[in-house]
């Protein structure tokens, strides 16, 4: 069935009404806000954001207790992972009175091209997909590129090795040899049977990581998998499509019992770079390293080019022909600079 196009006005209804609604939730959050602090509010404490539900927040203190906290709204936009100072209150609701400084943020444009933050002060960017639904390298190259540019390290995670069979070897095998020649880390894992599940606990001790992929890839088995007795909730694939389902709602922060902490967040099917430009891109690629700035022409697209460096590493096998063709396609969607 073809979809229903709204016209202008529908258009500028439907936008009328969400922006009253917006209005309204604001108005009330700040009287909620105003009566709390109307009350007796504790001292300043510090704390860490562990989970997201919109207006209030989930803050663990330093004694390790959670406290549900509304947000003030002159605060910035926070995320899961945020260091914040707070304050309880008299009815067991605290308010959040100030953002931390950021050791590190990962950010994506939103649907209107707005620039979010998705998670906060982690060093490991966990980048997991399986070989159903199958793999975009695409999508993968853009979380690549986001991680180089939010200075996290990546790591590349295969859940459900075990639906590795002879329909899908061949292209999963092309697919990991991509990514192993270039020397990121890359584990092979499933959250079903506890394969190598040993392996990526000790390679996520002691650091504060995100996960991240396609909705559908396993992301919440794994945390089930790793942190038993968490319990979060799981979702099939469809089984028109073969793509996931969103089963994960908002960014959640876990503990490892040996240290270290994990934060698993929904699941997207497309991340924009929207906020990077062409050079950030480009130095997301690592192998392009070496030749940035060897092209004949200094505004080279890397394209049919006489004098490409990128072309001729191409040709001589120093890059693989589908990096050059995602790192097109990135570049491709980056909106027209602005003078």
């Amino acid at each position: 069935m073809a979809k229903r196009h709204l016209t202008r006005r529908q258009s500028w209804r439907i936008e009328k009404i969400q922006t009253e609604r917006a209005a309204r939730a604001e108005r009330r959050e700040s009287r909620l806000i105003e009566e709390l602090e109307g009350g007796d509010l504790g001292p300043e404490l510090t704390g860490r954001i562990i989970a997201h539900f919109g207006v209030q927040v989930d803050v663990e203190g330093e004694d390790g207790q959670a406290q549900r906290c509304h947000l003030r709204a002159n605060l910035p936009v926070l995320v899961t992972g945020d260091r914040v100072v707070w304050r309880a209150g008299n009815q067991g609701i605290g308010v959040i009175v100030a953002q931390l400084p950021r050791t590190s943020e990962l950010c994506r444009p939103d649907a209107r091209g707005i620039l979010k933050p998705v998670a906060a002060n982690v060093d490991r960017l966990v980048i997991v997909f399986a070989p159903l639904p199958e793999p975009h390298s695409n999508l993968i190259d853009r979380y690549l590129v986001a991680a180089e540019h939010a200075g996290i390290q990546p790591i590349l995670l295969l859940n459900k090795a075990d639906l590795i069979d002879d329909s899908n070897a061949e292209r999963m095998d092309s697919l990991l040899s991509i990514y192993n020649n270039l020397g990121y880390p890359l584990l092979e894992v499933s959250a079903l049977n506890g394969l190598s599940l040993d392996r990526l606990k000790e390679t996520l001790d002691g650091h504060i990581s995100v996960f991240v992929g396609q909705s559908g890839v396993g992301k919440s088995s794994l945390v089930n998998a790793l942190l038993p007795g968490v319990d979060t909730r799981v979702g099939a694939l469809s089984e028109v499509t073969g793509k996931g389902t969103h089963t994960t709602t908002t960014a959640r922060l876990f503990h490892f019992p040996g240290g270290g902490d994990l934060i698993d967040s929904p699941g997207i099917r497309e991340f924009g770079l929207g906020h990077v430009s062409r050079h950030d891109v480009e130095a997301g690629f690592i192998e392009f390293a070496d030749l940035i700035g060897h092209c004949r022409f200094r505004d080279c697209k890397h394209d049919r080019e006489p004098g490409c460096a990128f072309l001729a590493a191409q040709e001589a096998g120093r890059i693989h022909p589908q990096r050059i063709a995602s790192y097109r396609h990135i570049i491709a969607s980056l909106p027209e600079p602005e003078y």
